[in-house]
């Protein structure tokens, strides 16, 4: 899981492939992948505000490389939401209930993340998922 969600590429293979396949919704595809970078960078911004450490305790193994040593939001779980809240509005499908609480909780279990991180990160992808929603809906 960690390598999918890593700087939202799964999902926007995932969209990839759905505009490839179902031309009639590409722009609904496009809006997924979109949304899945859009969060992805907002919380890279966030994390260089914040500037919150990632967890460091010694009876803690990491078993994960990140891309940084900031920690707040969690980004995969930003993109994750983002994804999720777009590919279950796009399928009809419970897509959010079924992939967030996993990637949220393998990137505790991995000990790149505080539960404020992810919990930070989920709602930040929510509102990124809104604003594709807001913006597609004024098209």
């Amino acid at each position: 899981m960690s390598h999918f969600g890593e700087h939202a590429l799964g999902w926007v293979a995932i969209a990839g492939v759905g505009a490839a396949l179902d031309p009639t919704r590409r722009r609904q595809w496009a809006g997924v992948a979109v949304g899945a970078v859009g969060s992805h960078a907002a919380s890279i911004v966030i994390k260089r505000v914040v500037r919150r450490p990632r967890p460091s305790d010694p009876s803690v193994r990491v078993n994960v490389s990140t891309p940084s040593k900031l920690s707040f939001p969690s980004s995969h779980a930003t993109s994750t939401t983002a994804a999720a809240l777009l590919l279950g509005r796009l399928t009809g499908l419970p897509v959010a209930a079924v992939l967030v609480p996993p990637m949220m909780l393998s990137r505790l279990v991995l000990g790149v993340h505080y539960p404020t991180d992810v919990l930070a990160g989920s709602a930040l992808g929510a509102l990124s998922a809104a604003a594709v929603c807001k913006f597609e809906g004024d098209k």
